[in-house]
């Protein structure tokens, strides 16, 4: 079965209820299974539980069919995230254009002059969508070539 993640922050915001209709929209036309994800820092400990992660998803988009909500303790959101990724072994990961600045950023701390086009090839063998806050997309598949490459958004664009 065909599994698409999509990382979201609670509440919602409005650029995250962009990317959960993208998500759904591709989880539908795939035929796949949806898995929400919220990370809650222990920093910050929100105390947000799953049932919360699914009301306030539907109140910003409606009833989501075939989806898994699922809250993840973590110190980094993006290390969570990418271990959630790979333990669910998802076939296509959406992300928020902001999300995307983030892991650049946070790469960039753990690696000199990193690509991080190439490093989400090489640690996810899947398919990375990118999202901006009007619901636009670029995508790659992970494990493709440069053959219509569309690179990730800068930190600019966060």
């Amino acid at each position: 079965m065909t599994l698409v993640v999509v990382p979201v922050r609670f509440p919602p915001s409005s650029h995250s209820a962009a990317t959960l209709r993208e998500a759904a929209r591709i989880a539908e036309e795939r035929g796949a299974d949806l898995t929400i994800l919220h990370v809650d820092l222990y920093q910050r400990s929100g105390g947000v539980s799953r049932s919360d992660l699914k009301r306030a998803v539907e109140e910003r988009i409606g009833r989501v069919d075939r989806a898994r909500y699922v809250v993840r303790r973590g110190f980094l959101v993006e290390e969570t995230i990418l271990e959630e990724i790979v333990a669910e072994g998802a076939d296509v990961v959406v992300i928020g254009s902001k999300q995307a600045g983030r892991w650049r950023r946070m790469v960039q701390k753990l690696l000199s002059d990193p690509d991080i086009d190439s490093f989400l090839r090489g640690e996810l063998d899947c398919t990375v969508i990118t999202v901006d806050a009007d619901g636009e997309t670029t995508g790659e598949e992970a494990d493709g070539g440069d053959e219509g490459h569309v690179p990730l958004p800068n930190d600019g664009d966060d």
